[in-house]
C-alpha cells in the first residue's frame, strides 16, 4: 500500500508499536490494574528489541560477526546507573534525571564503540568476533573487580528504580525512535552503502565508498543504542550486576538476530519478543529441581526454529505456508480482471496543447508536396 511518497510497510512496525504502547500507557496512567509481572515483560521486551534491532545493524546489513553487544550494554547499564545514582538526590528521581542518564549511557558506549570499532573493523570474519568477544569480557571483568565505593564491584551497582507505571512507556518510545533512527539509515544512501560492503567489499570498495567510514558509522550507531538499552536495564533493576553482560547474553542477542533473519527488522523484532518471553515463561514455570531443564527446553525450541527455517525438505512448505502469503491471502484486492476501470491516462482525459483528431487529421497539400520535392527536400 502506498499513499503518495508514504509507503505504509515500511512504517507499520513502529505504527503497530505506537498503538501498543499507547493502549497500555492509557489503562496504566489512568489508575488501571495491570500485573507488575507484565509490566516487567514489557520492559524487557522493549530492552530485547532495542538491542536485537540495533545488533541487526552490525551482523544483518554490514555482514559483520559482533559479539560484544552485552559489553556495549553493561558500559551504559552501569555509567548511567551512576549518573542517576548521583543525580536522584539533586533532582529527584524523575524525567529529567531519566534523560540525563539517556544521554550520559549512550554517548559513553558511542565513545567505548568508537575506540573498539576503529582498530577491530580492520579485521574480519572469526577475527573480529574474537575481538569483540574479548572486548564484552574485559568491560564484564573491570566493573566486576571495582570498589563497592565506585561501582560497586562483585555486589553489583545500587540504582534507582523506576515507576513500573512510566517505565514501560519510555521504554517502547525508545524502542520506536531506534526503529525510526535505523530504518532511515538503512534505507538512506548511507544504508545502502553499508549493504554494498555486506555484499562485495571489493566492489564497494571499487565503486568509491568509504569502507571504513561506513563500518564505523554503523558499529557506533549499533553501541549507541546497545548503551541506550542498557540505560534501560538499569532504572528497571534496582542493582546491576557485570554477570547479566556475559558471552551467554551476547549469544543469546545473536541469536534473536539469526532467528528473525538476517537483515530483517521486522524478523528481529518477533523473535526478540518471542525469545524474551520464552525465557521468562520458562523461568517462572520450571522452578526448583525443574530449572536444570530451562535451558534444555530454550534450546530445544531453538533447535526447531532454525530446522524449519534452513532445511531443504520443507523449503517447499515454507514457501507455501507463510506469513507474507497469508498476509497477501487477507488483504488482497478482490476486484475481477475483466472489469476494466478507468484509465487516468488516456489520450480523451490527459491535458494536451494540441487535439489528437488535429494531429492525425493534418491535410498536406499536393503543391506543397511539389515545392518540397524540387528543393531536394532542403525546404
Amino acid at each position: 500500500m502506498r499513499i503518495g511518497t508514504f509507503k505504509l510497510k515500511h512504517h507499520l512496525n513502529y505504527m503497530i508499536i505506537a498503538v501498543i504502547t499507547i493502549v497500555f500507557g492509557i489503562i496504566s496512567l489512568s489508575g488501571g490494574h495491570l500485573d507488575s509481572s507484565l509490566l516487567f515483560l514489557f520492559e524487557k521486551i522493549a530492552i530485547s528489541i532495542i538491542l536485537a534491532v540495533s545488533l541487526s545493524l552490525v551482523v544483518g546489513f554490514l555482514g559483520e560477526l559482533s559479539l560484544g553487544h552485552a559489553g556495549f550494554m553493561c558500559v551504559g547499564a552501569y555509567i548511567s546507573g551512576k549518573v542517576a545514582s548521583l543525580l536522584a538526590s539533586s533532582l529527584g528521581n524523575g524525567i529529567l534525571t531519566f534523560i540525563i542518564s539517556l544521554v550520559v549511557g549512550g554517548c559513553v558506549a558511542a565513545v567505548c564503540g568508537a575506540i573498539i570499532g576503529i582498530p577491530a573493523l580492520r579485521l574480519r570474519g572469526d577475527y573480529l568476533a574474537i575481538v569483540t568477544l574479548a572486548f564484552g569480557e574485559i568491560v564484564k571483568s573491570i566493573f566486576q573487580n571495582t570498589s563497592s565505593e565506585s561501582f560497586g564491584g562483585a555486589i553489583g551497582l545500587s540504582t534507582p528504580r523506576y515507576d513500573k507505571k512510566y517505565l514501560f512507556v519510555f521504554a517502547f518510545i525508545i524502542v520506536i525512535i531506534t526503529l525510526i533512527v535505523v530504518q532511515n539509515f538503512i534505507r538512506s544512501k548511507h544504508g545502502r552503502a553499508v549493504t554494498a560492503i555486506r555484499d562485495n567489499e571489493i566492489a564497494a570498495r571499487a565503486t568509491g565508498i568509504n569502507i571504513t567510514k561506513y563500518k564505523l558509522v554503523a558499529f557506533i550507531l549499533s553501541a549507541t543504542f546497545a548503551g541506550i538499552a542498557g540505560v534501560l536495564y538499569s532504572y528497571s533493576n534496582y542493582v546491576v550486576q557485570s554477570a547479566k553482560f556475559g558471552y551467554n547474553y551476547s549469544i543469546e542477542i545473536l541469536v534473536m538476530v539469526v532467528l528473525g533473519g538476517m537483515g530483517s527488522i521486522n524478523g528481529s523484532i518477533i523473535a526478540a519478543t518471542l525469545i524474551t518471553f520464552l525465557n521468562t515463561k520458562l523461568a517462572t514455570i520450571l522452578t526448583g529441581d525443574l530449572a536444570v531443564l530451562q535451558n534444555l527446553l530454550y534450546a530445544v525450541i531453538l533447535i526447531i526454529i532454525v530446522v524449519y527455517n534452513n532445511a531443504p525438505a520443507l523449503k517447499n512448505f515454507r514457501n507455501q505456508y507463510n506469513w507474507s502469503k497469508l498476509f497477501r491471502k487477507l488483504f488482497k484486492s478482490k476486484s475481477d480482471p475483466a472489469d476494466i476501470k478507468d484509465d487516468t491516462a488516456k489520450w480523451d482525459v490527459v491535458p494536451t496543447k494540441i487535439e489528437m483528431n488535429e494531429i492525425l487529421s493534418i491535410d498536406i497539400k499536393t503543391q506543397e508536396i511539389k515545392d518540397y520535392s524540387e528543393n531536394g527536400g532542403n525546404q
